[in-house]
């Protein structure tokens, strides 16, 4: 997906979710996650998302898309309303390489 994902644009930003919002007993801390995801070598840049609001991590990187998982949707109305304020597009990967009629794009 992160392949795909760098093959839309000109730099890949990867903001990974924050600790504060990854609550599970066994999950992994962001800051191993961001270690894992830079020897991977795929991303321009890897942040760690802010701890109360993802819209503003979209505030402050300023992306032109956003790549969702086909799993995944914006959290919440703010962030709703920042996509649009910023004219950010939102494509959504496919379950599996090859399934793309799941890849939708939006703005």
């Amino acid at each position: 997906m992160l392949r795909a994902a760098r093959a839309l644009g000109d730099e890949l930003v990867v903001v990974l979710s924050n600790d504060a919002h990854n609550r599970k007993h066994n999950a992994v801390p962001a800051r191993l996650r961001r270690r894992w995801m830079k020897q991977l070598g795929i991303a321009d840049k890897i942040v760690i998302g802010r701890p109360n609001s993802f819209a503003a991590s979209l505030r402050q990187e300023r992306p032109d898309i956003l790549v969702l998982g086909y799993d995944q949707r914006l959290p919440d109305s703010e962030t709703e309303a920042a996509v649009r304020e910023l004219g950010i597009k939102v494509v959504v990967m496919p379950w599996y390489p090859g399934k793309e009629e799941s890849c939708g794009l939006r703005s």
